[in-house]
């Protein structure tokens, strides 16, 4: 019997598939077509958020193995929103730049409703890990 449930894996294809298509539309046409040169960081963000949404194409196929990239996403953003959003929203010192990138960040909210916690504890928790030599 399959430790996740058909249910949970068709979620996380969903969850995959609002990468793919939200970084398509938005990150995309900008990877291809940028007109002049990206600053440092500007670059940077960039060109993870394209790395991680044609790695999410992965997921589609193959949701549980590509789980750390939504893993990684989700401890990102909840402590990227802990530490630099919320102390400026409730000092009441956000910016609109900054409230932007929030209301994008907020979307890993629904993360934890598709990840298969007790596949995620078993795997990656409980199971022995590899060799060291």
């Amino acid at each position: 019997m399959n430790e996740v449930s058909l249910f949970r894996l068709y979620f996380l294809r969903a969850l995959y598939l609002l990468i793919v298509v939200g970084l398509g539309i938005v990150v995309w046409p900008g990877v291809i077509h940028h007109e002049k040169p990206w600053e440092l960081m500007e670059g940077v963000v960039q060109c993870m958020l394209a790395a991680f949404s044609a790695l999410s194409v992965l997921g589609l196929r193959y949701p549980l193995q590509m789980l750390p990239l939504l893993l990684w996403e989700l401890v990102w953003k909840s402590i990227w929103l802990i530490v630099v959003a919320f102390p400026l929203w409730y000092s009441g010192q956000m910016d609109e730049s900054t409230l932007a990138t929030a209301s994008s960040c907020l979307i890993v909210v629904i993360f934890p409703f598709g990840i298969p916690w007790r596949f995620v504890f078993e795997h990656y928790v409980k199971k022995r890990g590899d060799r060291w030599h």
